[in-house]
């Protein structure tokens, strides 16, 4: 036993050294042209690859402003027959940067979007937001921003402990805490984390309701994928860290039977799931389906 606090030690720092990135957040729609349709005319998104697996009852959608080589996406799933999901309490939203929300809430508008807050100064703040529905009912916050890199810039999601999941995040995932920012006077406290800055990067926030400390999952929402360069030491590293601060490893380091990619994924303390995807095969598997 005297030798695991130096090898748990060293596996720690390797997680900030390793070459991670957000790739995509998964969740379930029932409608798949539906939303390409909104997401493309509403948001102006692209619609990067589209694929249909009969024999598992499934079409899925990757969507997102950039290649996904690059960017940060969204991947749709349509299960066979399934038309709506519950959402559950503890999802918060998608956040799009945009350079001219006023007009992109009009076209919204136009088009049948359901806008839930018009444009408009956060509380006692200067960036202007808004937030819209999409078909299925999942919110997006528009926030005016210059042009930035990265559009599709935030995950937020609701936690029963601000400091353990930042400290989970932190020693789990290797992200680095961006910005945390308490409101006591509207009892919330919310921690940014992530891989770059704010600005040009997509971010996670997770928001803690003052004295709520357990939410919904519901059935939409299902995971975020993250890069790295070695699902089995990421694999470790998590399952040291779940000892500590909570949560579990649902799928062992391994490749996925019939696609040829490593993986590994986990329930953080408060149950979101995450999966780590090797960095090469994800690569290889995009090529292939070109």
């Amino acid at each position: 036993m005297a030798e695991a606090a130096p090898v748990n030690a060293e596996l720690l720092k390797w997680v900030k050294k390793d070459k991670r990135r957000f790739l995509h957040a998964v969740y379930r729609v029932g409608d798949l042209d539906r939303t390409i349709k909104f997401y493309t005319e509403c948001f102006g998104m692209k619609l990067l690859r589209k694929r249909d697996v009969p024999e598992e009852k499934y079409s899925n959608a990757f969507l997102g402003f950039g290649p996904e080589e690059s960017h940060f996406v969204v991947e749709l799933t349509y299960n066979y027959g399934v038309t709506s999901y519950d959402i559950g309490t503890g999802f918060g939203y998608f956040a799009i940067a945009t350079e001219d929300i006023y007009k992109m809430v009009e076209n919204i508008r136009a088009k049948g979007g359901n806008i839930t807050r018009e444009p408009g100064p956060v509380k006692g703040g200067s960036t202007v937001i808004a937030y819209v529905k999409d078909p299925d009912g999942y919110t997006f916050e528009l926030v005016q921003r210059g042009s930035t890199p990265e559009p599709l810039c935030q995950i937020m999601l609701r936690v029963g402990d601000l400091e353990r999941s930042t400290k989970f995040y932190e020693k789990a995932l290797g992200m680095k805490l961006i910005k945390k920012t308490d409101r006591p006077e509207y009892k919330y406290t919310m921690a940014m984390l992530g891989y770059g800055e704010e600005l040009e990067s997509t971010v996670i926030q997770f928001t803690y309701n003052h004295g709520v400390t357990d939410y919904t999952k519901g059935n939409a929402y299902a995971q975020i994928a993250i890069s790295t360069d070695d699902v089995y030491k990421s694999g470790e590293v998590v399952n040291v860290v779940t000892q500590e601060l909570g949560g579990k490893i649902t799928r062992q380091a391994g490749l996925i039977p019939g696609i040829n990619t490593k993986i590994v994924s986990f329930l953080d303390p408060d149950g979101w799931k995450t999966v780590l995807v090797d960095n090469e095969d994800f690569l290889n598997e995009l090529h292939k389906q070109e």
